[in-house]
């Protein structure tokens, strides 16, 4: 599933595997499952009947001995099986013959964990439905997600109330599923080297994830984030942003707003957690990050995605990082009093001129007389650059302005090209202080990483676009349901405007619901 509603068919929800491993059991990950099963049985209803047999296996020539006689037994040939051609489950071989049979033995045997990012019912709707399916499995499901996510599906989900309780803990326990508290920024105990705070999710795929700001919530519960003391605005509901501009809410929004009697002066506000998830193939060591439902820096109460755009830069800018899959759920008519804690096409690329930053400052301190560009440099899990580094360019504290409008470069099409083995399927107004804030120590668990000498990334001279290579591909469109052009049109071309102004050199795609993308 690729938007991001209000049409439940179409609501987010991905499959992630390392190629390397094939289609081996426990190979795959769902990230988020708000559809799941029934699209993945629409997929094969529309890729099965172009499914075709795989050739047999030559048998041996040679015989085999029986009992250490010289009498032998000729090999039995292999018969040939039923294989998909096309589609996302491209070289999978079926083991039945329809596609509801074959979408059910994906979902049994090949997946293993679904890491969700938030317990929004857009993003764990299907797989609560799907439980019920799990009675003839061998092995509990594992749902990993940070700790105030499994605390809230725990307690409003899986409670014998809205859902039986089919998880492994609390009362009337059921045991086909079991919780994972993933440490949000990760936990250094575990992993070493460039894979320093990871933890496996299932066969050749491993996960770091960091905790980020989706909107405010009002409601006191176990799913939190940070507080504020501050009281609404006027009044207005808690969605509004507390930084936007009263004009930017018509007069009729307005007046629905002081009509809602939520008491809310008194109330205490908090940002809503949402995560974005790190996802590093252990086969070839290269990472796609995977974002749920995020708002702005700009405008939240608790602004955190800085950090996870600090340990993105070192990834992309050793040559680690592939692709970003990140939201923007409206366009850019959309005002900033009504973002529900979403992204738009101006304040994703503001979001990514942060990043574009970073990797300018690692890349000019990288480039800078004396540098220790062809020395590996220490990994400490902690700091990024090295002590050295750090030691010709003092950190400080340091807020960087960020303008409103960017960009990005054309989009790339949807149609993936042959998968490789092991792949995975705003300026800133002063360099030199970025540096000084990306090298800053905030308590956070970054390694530092090789130089671009020695993991083989493509040099970068301080002129080249700053994402150059970087494919960000954009989830959670939310379809406005009118007669007019496509939402997704509308939100790439406002992308590719911005692009034209400030030339970060990513290319943006769509995602649609039903593909896949080789990253």
């Amino acid at each position: 599933g690729a938007g991001g509603g209000p049409n439940e068919d179409n609501v987010t929800g991905l499959l992630v595997r390392s190629t390397a491993r094939q289609w081996t059991r426990d190979s795959v990950l769902a990230v988020d499952a708000g559809v799941h099963l029934a699209a993945i049985i629409k997929i094969f209803e529309e890729h099965l009947p172009r499914a075709s047999l795989r050739k047999p296996t030559i048998a041996s020539a040679a015989a085999t001995p029986v009992n250490g006689d010289n009498l032998s037994t000729p090999t039995e040939p292999v018969r040939p099986k039923l294989c998909m051609s096309t589609g996302p489950f491209a070289n999978l071989e079926l083991p039945h013959a329809t596609a509801k049979a074959n979408a059910t033995y994906v979902f049994r045997s090949l997946i293993s964990t679904y890491l969700i990012t938030h317990p929004h019912l857009d993003h764990v709707a299907g797989f609560a439905i799907n439980t019920a399916a799990l009675q003839q499995t061998l092995r509990r499901k594992r749902v990993a997600a940070l700790p105030s996510t499994i605390e809230a599906i725990k307690e409003h989900i899986f409670n014998g109330i809205i859902w039986p309780n089919l998880s492994d803990e609390g009362d009337g326990a059921v045991g086909f599923v079991s919780y994972d508290r993933l440490v949000d920024g990760g936990n250094v105990a575990l992993g070493d080297g460039e894979g320093r705070g990871y933890i496996e999710v299932c066969d050749g795929l491993a996960v770091k994830g960091w905790s980020v700001s989706h909107g405010e919530c009002m409601r006191h519960s176990h799913h939190q984030g940070s507080y504020s003391s501050e009281s609404t605005e006027a009044g207005y509901p808690s969605y509004y942003s507390r930084r936007s501009s009263r004009k930017d809410l018509s007069s009729g929004s307005m007046d629905s707003a002081r009509s809602q009697s939520f008491s809310q002066n008194s109330s205490e506000k908090k940002a809503y957690d949402s995560a974005a998830y790190f996802l590093r193939d252990e086969h070839t060591g290269k990472e796609v990050l995977i974002f749920g439902d995020v708002e702005p820096d700009s405008v939240s109460l608790n602004p955190r995605t800085a950090r996870v755009w600090q340990d993105a830069a070192a990834k992309l800018w050793a040559g680690l990082l592939t692709g970003v899959l990140i939201e923007c759920s409206y366009d850019d008519s959309q005002p900033d009093g009504m973002l529900f804690g979403h992204l738009t096409p101006r304040h994703l690329v503001t979001e990514l001129g942060v990043l574009a930053g970073k990797v300018r400052a690692l890349t000019a301190l990288d480039s800078s007389p004396g540098s220790p560009r062809k020395r590996k440099r220490p990994s400490n899990g902690h700091k990024l650059p090295s002590e050295e580094l750090l030691a010709r360019r003092p950190p400080s504290r340091h807020h960087v302005r960020r303008r409103t409008r960017s960009s990005v470069s054309p989009s790339t099409s949807l149609r993936p090209e042959s998968p490789r083995h092991g792949s995975s399927e705003i300026v800133l107004p002063n360099e030199d202080a970025e540096l000084r804030s990306i090298v800053e120590e905030d308590g956070s668990n970054h390694r530092a990483p090789k130089s671009r000498h020695e993991s083989g990334a493509i040099h970068q001279s301080p002129t080249t676009k700053p994402l150059a290579g970087l494919k960000v591909i954009i989830i959670h469109v939310k379809d406005p349901l009118r007669d007019e052009p496509s939402i997704e049109e509308i939100i790439l071309a406002q992308l590719q405007e911005h692009e034209r102004e400030s030339q970060l050199g990513c290319t943006f795609t769509v995602s649609e619901s039903g593909t896949s993308i080789w990253l």
